[in-house]
Formats: C-alpha cells, sequence, structure tokens
C-alpha cells in the first residue's frame, strides 16, 4: 500500500486475535507488514463466561490500544462462526458456548464507543496463513497448506493468498480437524487431550505423572491403535505436551512415541489432500510447533507412506505476529464485509 490521497501516511490498522484463553489487541502497519510493538496488549479472556463478560473483556482490549488508527478492524476468531455476519455458532463446542447465536461484531462495536465503523472477521487458522503468506514462510507460494496446533488442529487452504473453503480440492470447509485417521476424527489423536492420553497409555495409568513410579512400555511394544480421549487417570496428573516433549529430548520412549504416531497419522491425513489442492508447502505455526524436532520427521514420515506428493514441511516465519498480520491485510481487502 502507497501513501493515502493526501500524501500522508496511511494510518494503522487496528486487530484482534481472540482465542480460547487470551484476546490480543494491535495495531498494524499493513504497508511494511509490520505489528506496531509499543501497541500490543494481551488480556486473559474465559471462553466460559457470559456473552457481556466476554465481549467487555475483548472491547477492553481494544479500547486500551492508542487512539489514531483507521476505523475498519480485522478480527480473527475461532470458528464455528458466521464471519460475513459476525455471529457465532459455539453450541456444543465447549467454548464460548455464550455467543451462539450472539451479534458478536454488533457487540463490539457498541462498546468501542464510536472507534470502529465496521468489523471484518475471519477465522483465527485462516489469518494466520494469510499473515505468513504475506510476509512469512508461506510468501511465493501460490497454493499452501497452513496448520496451526495447540489444544487442537488448524487449518487454512490459501491460494493466491485467498482462503479456499469450498469446493472438490479442500476438505469439507478447508478444514482438516474430521478428517478420518484409523478410524476416529483426526483431532481425536492430534490434539492436546489426544497427545497426553496416548502418551498415558504408553506409560502405563501408575506411572503417569509420577516421576520414578511404574516403568516404561518396552521398547517396541505395540501402541494402541485409538489413543481413547481419557486414561482413566486424573487429568491434573497428566504432563502437559511442553513436558511430554521435553522427556521425549531427553530419550523417554513413550514420549518420543507419541509425538511420532500424532504426527505421522497427522501426514497421513493430509497428504490426499496436499495432492488435490497441489500445494508446494505445508507451514506449521502453533504452540505444539515450538517442538519441531519431533513433529517434522514424523510428519514429514506420515505424508510419504500415504503416497502424497513430495512437499516441503516448513516452520512458520512469523508464528506470533502472522494472525495480527493476516487479519490487518484482511480488513484492507474484505470489501464490504460487515
Amino acid at each position: 500500500m502507497t501513501g493515502s490521497p493526501t500524501g500522508r501516511a496511511p494510518l494503522p490498522v487496528p486487530v484482534l486475535d481472540i482465542g480460547g484463553t487470551h484476546v490480543t489487541a494491535a495495531l498494524v502497519d499493513p504497508a511494511a507488514s509490520r505489528v506496531l510493538p509499543s501497541t500490543v496488549v494481551r488480556t486473559p479472556l474465559r471462553s466460559d463466561a457470559e456473552a457481556d463478560v466476554v465481549l467487555d473483556a475483548v472491547a477492553a482490549a481494544a479500547l486500551a490500544l492508542p487512539a489514531g488508527h483507521g476505523p475498519r478492524w480485522g478480527v480473527a476468531m475461532p470458528g464455528p462462526f458466521d464471519y460475513a455476519t459476525g455471529v457465532g455458532h459455539f453450541q456444543g463446542m465447549g467454548k464460548f458456548e455464550s455467543l451462539s447465536g450472539v451479534d458478536v461484531g454488533a457487540g463490539l462495536r457498541a462498546r468501542l464507543a464510536g472507534r470502529a465503523e465496521r468489523l471484518c472477521f475471519l477465522n483465527d487458522a485462516d489469518a494466520f496463513a494469510v499473515g505468513e503468506y504475506r510476509s512469512g514462510a508461506a510468501a511465493g507460494h501460490d497454493r499452501v497448506v497452513c496448520l496451526t496446533l495447540g489444544t487442537g488442529v488448524g487449518s487454512s487452504f490459501l491460494s493466491r493468498g485467498r482462503p479456499v473453503h469450498s469446493g472438490p480440492v479442500v476438505p469439507p470447509s478447508g478444514h482438516v480437524h474430521r478428517l478420518p485417521v484409523y478410524g476416529r476424527p483426526l483431532e481425536d489423536t492430534v490434539s492436546r487431550r489426544g497427545l497426553r492420553a496416548h502418551y498415558a497409555a504408553l506409560r502405563g495409568a501408575a506411572a503417569v505423572g509420577v516421576e520414578g513410579a511404574g516403568a516404561l512400555v518396552e521398547a517396541g511394544a505395540e501402541a494402541p491403535t485409538h489413543p481413547a480421549t481419557g486414561s482413566g487417570v486424573d487429568d491434573a496428573l497428566l504432563p502437559d505436551v511442553r513436558d511430554i516433549a521435553a522427556r521425549a529430548g531427553k530419550g523417554e520412549a513413550a514420549a518420543g512415541e507419541a509425538f511420532r504416531y500424532a504426527f505421522d497419522a497427522l501426514g497421513r491425513a493430509l497428504a490426499p489432500w496436499t495432492d488435490r489442492f497441489e500445494a508446494t508447502a505445508v507451514i506449521i505455526g502453533g504452540s505444539v510447533a515450538r517442538s519441531w524436532d519431533l513433529i517434522h520427521p514424523a510428519l514429514t514420515a506420515g505424508l510419504a507412506s500415504a503416497g502424497g506428493r513430495r512437499v516441503p514441511v516448513l516452520p512458520a516465519r512469523r508464528p506470533e505476529a502472522a494472525p495480527l498480520l493476516g487479519a490487518a491485510h484482511w480488513s484492507r481487502e474484505a470489501g464490504d464485509a460487515p
């Protein structure tokens, strides 16, 4: 983007990245694809709170931004959500249930006291993908698949920087989390709960969360074909994903196998779609992607074993900034989006 018709520098774009535990607000210079660091506001968010509490918390973060920005906001939001109308559809999802049927756009505009003429919503995985396309690892790829790995699997299929949500070359709605693998939805295996439950099964219930108690399964022992979503052990005793990754880094067999199994499964589920979409790269972001040395070999092996075309699997170049950048670019290009 060049200067405005008056010759003055364009105003920065305000953005929001709404997640299950935090909301981030910031101002973005889209011409330079740069988040203005002094403006970033990150505050806790309770996804189980009443609608007014959620909207008040999001608006508070937005209102903490300095004035002097443009009137159109980019808002990255998890689904299921009607991004065109700004209405939530979270019933039965275990998060943001109170926003089901709520006009989130109208609620936020009312709270932003004249600082928002329009809110341009997009899926949070799409925001990440657009940001990586504009100035990250997806730059230069006309057709790319971007994944965010955290509590679950977010996905975006980008064609020339635009998300593709329908048609024969992408999964339903452009989302991979419900793809079948080993007879179950992918997210039962490739998720925080799936990794933890599989690790628990490999260690044995007596050993989970208690150092020195019990013993690892014998090396080479057969892993469960379908990891349960619950291990029968108090969830508080299960180590979190980062702890399992640390144990894998120290050579613990069960921890390494838990990662291998999950991301091999992801590769197997993804392979047919990277072929159909003719993707030239797969970009990985999200909190779990920090364990790159565990994810990359398993994912590439899964892609290859499923007969998928050879496609480079790359780490996100701007994992923290990408959703904010993507939301800013989207707000500039969304035309008449409400």
